[in-house]
């Protein structure tokens, strides 16, 4: 391992990340669609405040790992070889823009940096970090697709004491062990939220449905589990009628909604679990004659285009899931490989789109 050099890095904005302050750059870079127009793409290089920030209160909460205590050497993140695991392919904006964040973190910072991408394949994923690991990588930031089945990889980085962040998704291990730390939203938050704005736009009474994300992650479970505790919680009067997963796929999302339509073609209200699932139910209630607004849809993400699908009329409300983890994953990297410890459980703070700022914030999404 190589001795550290100190550096310094300027941001945006100044961050108590993880127990000490930290700063973050903001990313200017985003991703398209696969509807994006030319003119989107060139809209999407101005933002505006949309770097990831860390939720508060941030120092001194929760639970810390330090290199020492994970059995790791301190080595300099200059000179260190970086591999990056994309778990989804890259027709999801979401993907997109969370693996540009990276790949224009790394490139800003002059790093060495290796990815994969397992194209929704868990054994691909699997075999993909294995392959980063034999090819040199010192540190490792994953994007899980499954939170379960990370066994094989996390002995062979343990076996040469190779660090490990997550991003957008947990794996079912153990912090500070098996990997140093988490990096994502509050997804139970993110449901409950989602709740309320369904709850809001339907005014709290009728028949709604659930576009369940893919199963076998936390992301998954928790956005369920947040929106389903806050229906019961605060509108008795709103009934949840349908639950399947849109795998979060667009085409499955539609499919799935022209189903849905079909069996239950009284429904209120459709919750579903990311964008992409929210514009496949868009499509459906376009093909089945549907008026803008006559189904409410409320979604997560912040895609440019489900926010520009609330300023037409067709969705009622988007809960943001920040996809730029590039500055704050390199950040909490460059902290841990220095001896500072970290916090185990990073949760951002995620914004949201309704039909007050969805015109004027446009430009913010992804």
């Amino acid at each position: 391992m190589k001795p550290i050099a100190p550096r310094h890095r300027t941001s945006a904005r100044t961050l108590l990340a993880t127990g000490l302050i930290t700063s973050l750059a903001l990313v200017s870079g985003c991703a398209k669609s696969e509807d994006d127009g030319a003119d989107k793409d060139k809209n999407s290089t101005s933002q505006g405040d949309s770097g990831q920030v860390v939720a508060s209160p941030s120092t001194g909460s929760g639970p810390t790992c330090a290199i020492d205590a994970y059995g790791a050497q301190k080595i300099d993140l200059k000179t260190a070889t970086v591999g990056f695991s994309q778990s989804e392919k890259e027709a999801n904006p979401f993907r997109i823009a969370e693996t540009a964040s990276i790949k224009a973190e790394a490139d800003k910072r002059g790093l060495k940096l290796l990815t994969a991408n397992a194209q929704s394949q868990f054994s691909k994923q699997i075999s993909d970090v294995q392959d980063l690991i034999a090819k040199g990588a010192d540190l490792l930031v994953i994007a899980p697709l499954n939170s379960d089945g990370w066994e094989p990889v996390l002995r062979s980085a343990s076996a040469k004491h190779i660090p490990i962040i997550t991003i957008d998704r947990k794996i079912n291990a153990t912090a500070c062990k098996d990997y140093v730390s988490f990096i994502g939203s509050d997804f139970v938050e993110q449901g409950k939220r989602a709740a309320d704005r369904m709850i809001e736009a339907t005014g709290g009474k009728g028949d709604i449905a659930i576009l369940l994300g893919a199963a076998g992650n936390n992301v998954t479970t928790e956005r369920t589990k947040g929106f389903e505790d806050r229906v019961e919680e605060k509108a008795p009067g709103l009934k949840i009628v349908f639950k399947q997963t849109g795998e979060f796929a667009r085409e499955k999302g539609q499919s799935v909604t022209e189903n849905l339509i079909q069996s239950k073609p009284g429904i209120t209200g459709i919750y579903a679990e990311n964008d992409e699932m929210g514009l496949g139910a868009v499509n459906a209630l376009k093909g089945a004659g549907k008026k803008p607004g006559a189904v409410k849809i409320v979604t997560i993400d912040g895609t440019r285009n489900a926010v520009q699908g609330i300023v037409d009329g067709w969705i009622d409300g988007v809960v943001e899931s920040n996809p730029r983890f590039g500055p704050l994953a390199f950040q909490t990297l460059d902290t841990f490989t220095q001896g500072d410890k970290v916090t185990q459980d990073i949760v951002i703070q995620d914004s949201e789109y309704t039909t007050d700022n969805a015109k004027s914030d446009l430009g913010k999404a992804y």
